[in-house]
């Protein structure tokens, strides 16, 4: 993927369902709003680390999610460069809740998203 190029995006709908079928769904947010909030069986990367992190995601298709899509935008261009099959979650977290999927806290009772 060269430097310019358009990383898809994709409805937290259609996010929700390609991860049923085995892709990842990374979280790019800090400690904190993953604490409070994130998608059941998410995997989470701090945006400073995902760079560092490209090697795990081989073979492997990665959507990113933030809290409304920017920081998730710039991790996936991170990855597409590194050779990774990604999508970028339209809205994020935001839209992801916002659309009446699940959100749980690091305890596992139900989230938020702020």
């Amino acid at each position: 993927m060269s430097e310019g190029s358009k990383i898809e995006d994709v409805a937290p709908e259609d996010a929700k369902r390609l991860q049923d079928g085995g892709a990842v769904l990374l979280d790019v947010r800090e400690s904190d709003e993953w604490d409070a909030g994130h998608a059941p069986n998410a995997e989470h990367v701090p945006l400073a680390e995902v760079e560092g992190s490209v090697a795990r995601f081989a073979g492997q298709t990665v959507l990113t999610v933030c809290r409304g899509g920017g920081r998730s935008a710039k991790a996936a261009q991170m990855l597409a460069l590194g050779g990774i099959d990604v999508r970028n979650v339209a809205g994020g977290m935001t839209a992801w809740m916002g659309s009446g999927l699940a959100v749980v806290s690091e305890d596992g009772s139900p989230g938020t998203v702020s």
